[in-house]
């Protein structure tokens, strides 16, 4: 790829970004509430595309993650995750930053410098064995209510699933501004890396999407209500001043289980 067509690449994503974010600001800052109590007024539409991601995740990732478990050894779906989270590290390290975690942006940093090289790109996790704390994962919606912005509605994206308006402007300012991997990548290795992420994401978290949806009487309140009660937690995490019997409502229950980043 030439000098001139990615510098063009480059500047067309900041001016798409710049006009998400103009977007978000305008979508969510009227209206500031807590993610707890974010209302859902696009049900009918959103229960459509809830309906619609059942059948891809039937069709499509439950297989998938089934032939990955079946055919890849743990070492290397673990290798996998690892490899993926390190991608991940320079949209975690920036989002710390702008929530003012100057002690997890270094965690961050130091992580993914030590996995990237002793860890061979990330595929083991160095980091741990010489003795570094794990990392916490943020992201630009999170950012947001940090913030203080409101969630805005409920919205259930397609393949991406359960978010809100602020959470999914924040995938993609994440997408388009935080994660520099697709200025230096073609669309196929990009594909690939998303392909491969949801199919580890369904394998990781299958187990307990299964079995809220077998114990739940409508799966898609089920599925609406741990994602902003999760949502929620991370949010009361990432805020200077926190209160701390509001944060422990969710964490204990949904922090572990639930963490859709």
């Amino acid at each position: 790829m030439c000098r001139s067509h990615q510098h063009d690449r480059r500047r067309s994503h900041g001016r798409l970004a710049g006009a998400l974010l103009l977007l978000l600001a305008l979508a969510v800052a009227p209206a500031p509430i807590r993610a707890a109590s974010v209302g859902d007024p696009l049900e009918p539409l959103n229960r459509g595309i809830f309906e619609f991601n059942r059948i891809v995740d039937g069709l499509v990732l439950k297989p998938a993650s089934q032939i990955y478990e079946f055919t890849v050894p743990e070492p290397g779906r673990r290798g996998v995750t690892n490899f993926l989270e390190n991608l991940r590290s320079p949209v975690v390290f920036a989002n710390h930053l702008l929530q003012g975690e100057r002690e997890q942006a270094g965690v961050t940093l130091g992580r993914f410098m030590i996995n990237s090289t002793m860890g061979l790109f990330g595929l083991f996790d160095f980091a741990s064995v010489v003795g570094v704390e794990p990392r916490r994962n943020a992201d630009f919606g999170q950012t947001l209510g940090v913030w203080g912005v409101g969630g805005g509605a409920y919205l259930v994206l397609p393949i991406l699933g359960p978010s809100t308006f602020r959470d999914a402007g924040g995938i993609a300012v994440d997408g388009f501004i935080f994660d520099p991997w697709p200025y230096f990548t073609d669309v196929e290795a990009q594909l690939a890396r998303r392909g491969t992420q949801a199919v580890d994401t369904r394998y990781r978290f299958g187990p307990i999407i299964d079995d809220l949806e077998a114990g739940s009487l409508d799966f898609y309140v089920a599925m609406r209500s741990a994602y902003l009660q999760n949502r929620a937690a991370q949010i009361a995490r990432g805020r200077p001043v926190r209160d701390e019997a509001y944060e422990s409502i969710f964490e204990e229950d949904f922090d572990d289980d639930f963490d859709f980043e």
